[in-house]
């Protein structure tokens, strides 16, 4: 596919935020029956304290605030922007912005330019160091041989340093005859274990670089997002030594919600706000109650737990931050509970004869585990039972050094088949939320991902032959696999035919062939289901509209 440098098409793709104004969603009715720590809103601490000020720019409902959180002046507005610790031990917050007196206004937006922004103390403050280049939205993520990509709307830099110089060019995008889901803005990345990386795109599909400047490929035909009324952009996807997290802000509603994934591929979406509005903190109470909250990145620690997240927030609608005016954007910071290390000891399944389930609850620095939890307030299983304060309670437990194991009773777990980051919810003697994901030791986390390509038929006087291109975008070898192709005739799925997909090494990809006798009639458009299937469970769907042109 051509390379995305057509910026103006790009601004043209995404000028409904011009027009953003409020909708109120409703909550669905089992939001209101979570316990605390159901909701990704829950992990967000109080605003470390700094310097308490009025005399600055804002309306009353930031005011005061800690003018020293994240990045702030009357020179510039600022939007967007993620955090990477360098080399040289400071923190480097890429953030975009355009002078605040512009006549436009936030509508500068467009216009934005890209810095490079440190600071001493993660939760800032954070002053410019230099200026990178033209972009909005920008990420910046690290590549397997230590080099830094920044991704901006329509074009990308690299450096071989966290300080520069950045080269500009752009991505590819190879599509895979799959529709593009919304457009090519808002995009956000996550290193595999190999090296490779990650897309998720606005529009909630999945996609996969092998070395992140190599074309990312779309392997997604429908889109990821919660099935529910929203205006989705701002998708942030990060990686932990458990899973794979997502958050996808609705920015009419404003709300955002929380997504989680064994692969990056397949997501399910847990209940509850994972961000709303309202909810930056002070230590002392006081809330600055932006009127947006947007663009969240998050700083991860040595596990790829995010220990803090960055937002885009502006105190008024945008339509009414003019230029200079009394009204701008900025980027702070707010903390976050980065959770608990866990540890399944229990080698077996579980299912409905496990009588108990031991979990190891690692000592880390700030936290002994002996001493810093109400055993009684603990419950552990799928997160589908103990978000709503269901789930396994504790029976006993035994110290392991500084470590201590909770021995659960396993009535109650909730936890299927298909469960791949069981969790912990409970507190601290002190009411402090405390809560954890677990790895389930008999499942395997890295698997080979099959994706297949619309086939191309040709027809024949008594057969059609097919041909598909199948690709294995995983970090591991596959086995062979089923692929089955069925299309809908009168109503029905009817049966095309199948074949054999031989093994495939990562990255490799391969062309199956096999016929078919079932009429296809040339030039009319069907509608077709592909499925690849390993030992009689299915890996892989792809659904398609195509008719018989040769």
């Amino acid at each position: 596919m051509k390379k995305i440098f057509l910026l103006s098409i790009v601004i043209c793709l995404i000028c409904i935020d011009l027009s953003a104004q409020i909708t109120e969603r409703p909550r669905p009715v089992e939001w209101g029956q979570l316990v605390y720590g159901g909701r990704f809103l829950d992990r967000f601490l109080p605003m470390p304290a700094g310097t308490l000020s009025n005399d600055t720019w804002g309306a009353e409902n930031v005011l005061p605030r800690y003018i020293d959180n994240g990045i702030e002046d009357r020179k510039y507005s600022y939007w967007g922007g993620n955090i990477l610790q360098g080399n040289d031990g400071k923190y480097h917050l890429f953030v975009c912005g355009w002078l605040e007196n512009s006549p436009a206004g936030h509508h500068t937006w467009g216009s934005s330019i890209v810095f490079n922004a440190v600071a001493d103390k993660l939760s800032g403050p954070y002053t410019i160091k230099d200026t990178i280049g033209w972009g909005h939205n920008p990420e910046v993520f690290r590549l397997k041989d230590g080099r830094y990509v920044l991704y901006v709307i329509g074009r990308r830099y690299i450096a071989d340093n966290i300080n520069g110089p950045w080269s500009p060019g752009t991505f590819d995008y190879d599509l895979r005859d799959r529709r593009l889901l919304y457009d090519y803005t808002n995009q956000t990345f996550a290193r595999r274990e190999d090296g490779s990386m990650l897309l998720i795109c606005r529009g909630g599909g999945s996609w996969i670089s092998e070395t992140g400047l190599s074309a990312f490929n779309q392997l997604s035909d429908k889109s990821s997002w919660p099935p529910v009324e929203g205006a989705f952009e701002d998708p942030v996807v990060w990686r932990d030594h458990i899973q794979y997290h997502l958050i996808v802000n609705d920015w009419l509603g404003r709300i955002a919600y929380y997504l989680r994934s064994k692969d990056g591929v397949n997501w399910v979406v847990d209940p509850g706000e994972a961000y709303t509005h309202g909810f930056s903190i002070h230590e002392d109470g006081q809330v600055e109650d932006w009127f947006k909250y947007e663009r969240m990145k998050v700083f991860q620690d040595e596990y790829g737990r995010a220990v803090q997240a960055n937002f885009a927030v502006i105190d008024v609608l945008k339509n009414d931050d003019k230029g200079s005016d009394n009204h701008s954007s900025k980027n702070i910071t707010i903390p976050l509970n980065p959770g608990l290390l866990l540890t399944i000891l229990d080698s077996q399944p579980i299912t409905a004869a496990t009588k108990t389930i031991r979990v190891k609850i690692a000592a880390e620095k700030g936290f002994n585990p002996h001493t810093d939890i109400d055993l009684s307030a603990l419950r552990f299983g799928a997160s589908t039972e103990v978000n709503f304060g269901r789930g396994c309670k504790v029976k006993s437990t035994e110290k392991s050094g500084a470590d201590l194991i909770v021995i659960f009773d396993a009535a109650g777990n909730g936890i299927t088949a298909d469960e791949f980051a069981p969790k912990l919810i409970g507190k601290t003697p002190q009411g402090k939320l405390l809560y954890g994901y677990a790895r389930l030791p008999y499942v395997n986390y890295i698997e080979p991902i099959l994706s297949a390509r619309q086939p191309v038929f040709t027809l024949r006087t008594e057969s059609t032959d097919i041909c598909v291109e199948v690709q294995n975008f995983g970090q591991v070898a596959s086995q062979k696999t089923t692929l089955n192709l069925e299309v809908e005739k009168d109503g029905k799925k009817v049966k095309v035919g199948n074949t054999i997909v031989p093994a495939l090494k990562p990255y490799e990809k391969t062309n199956v062939l096999f016929s078919s006798r079932l009429y296809l009639e040339k030039g009319k458009q069907y509608a077709f289901t592909l499925t690849i299937l390993s030992e009689g469970k299915q890996v892989s769907t792809y659904y398609f509209s195509s008719s018989i042109t040769k």
